[in-house]
């Protein structure tokens, strides 16, 4: 069994392809492949770049057997291991800090997250600490359960 498409050739002379305009019409179909191929595309360059989303610094924070869960959304200021300040994911001098936070989350925000590495110097934390609480700040300490995996491992 044979399927004429485009009039055959355009030839005419009788059977499945004689009542149809002699020539070649336009083809009303999409191409597909095209929008295939793009979309693949995007799908790798998103799997590629996907990790590269994620917020955060990579800090190891100490392991508790109690947690307690706080849903508020507060600052966080963070501690790396290297003794670098962080607040919200940009650097910050901790005599800034106070001025900071009143700045960018309002005169209302009463506490602060402090997120400090495993491997941090305990003077530095010390001294955050000390600074926002002479702020007027709660300071809430972020740690990990003790059956929760590391990050990083």
């Amino acid at each position: 069994m044979a399927i004429s498409l485009n009039n055959g050739g355009g030839n005419g002379g009788g059977g499945f392809g004689s009542r149809r305009q002699r020539g070649t019409g336009a083809i009303s179909e999409i191409n597909v492949t095209p929008f295939v191929d793009l979309v693949l595309v995007l799908l790798i360059i998103f799997m590629i770049t996907a990790h590269v989303m994620q917020f955060g610094l990579e800090v190891d924070v100490p392991k508790t057997k109690m947690v307690k869960e706080t849903p508020q959304e507060m600052p966080v200021v963070t501690i790396t291991k290297d003794g670098l300040y962080w607040l919200n994911g940009k650097t910050i001098n901790i005599n800034d800090l106070k001025g900071t936070i009143q700045q960018r989350f309002g005169k209302s925000t009463k506490g602060v997250y402090v997120m400090a590495d495993r491997q941090a110097i305990w003077d530095i934390i010390a001294q955050v600490t000390a600074e926002l609480g002479a702020g007027g700040f709660q300071v809430y300490f972020v740690t990990q359960p003790a059956d929760a995996p590391a990050k990083g491992k």
